[in-house]
């Protein structure tokens, strides 16, 4: 399935936006629209650094799995995340690049592997992925620019 990319260009500059993204406790104030019940592990930052959150639905048991696997400050970070009890395996990459004396923070989700059920309605995961994602760079915009 093709990977799903959103974007936004916020005042702050790659370097400053790299320092909070690289924080993986950071990631809980503009992606708690869908997860919830945090947990993090390994180091506060860098490589290695690892969350838990549960999927934000009404008895939801899909715990999502972050770990932090490569890092190129200040233009790359990236995330490998495991949920739907191992059957969803995924890649985030957050790329920074200057744009107008800011920042484009581009956000590419990759599937690397998923449920039997949304490999058959492709479509459905792309719009739900593209969705909460495009909401979550606003709202880590607002933080950023706030």
């Amino acid at each position: 399935m093709k990977p799903v990319t959103v974007s936004v260009e916020v005042a702050a500059t790659p370097a400053r936006v790299f320092e909070h993204l690289d924080t993986l406790a950071n990631h809980e104030a503009f992606l708690d629209h869908y997860l919830e019940k945090w947990k993090f592990s390994g180091p506060a930052r860098g490589l290695g650094a690892k969350a838990e959150a549960l999927a934000k639905a009404p008895g939801s048991q899909d715990w999502f799995e972050f770990e932090v696997v490569e890092r190129e400050a200040p233009r790359l970070l990236v995330e490998e995340g495991v949920s739907a009890g191992g059957k969803r395996r995924t890649r985030g990459t957050y790329r920074l690049s200057e744009a107008g004396g800011g920042t484009r923070i581009e956000f590419a989700l990759e599937f690397v592997e998923l449920p039997r059920s949304e490999r058959l309605a492709p479509f459905l995961t792309r719009a739900f992925a593209k969705r909460v994602n495009a909401k979550a760079l606003r709202r880590l915009a607002k933080q950023l620019d706030g």
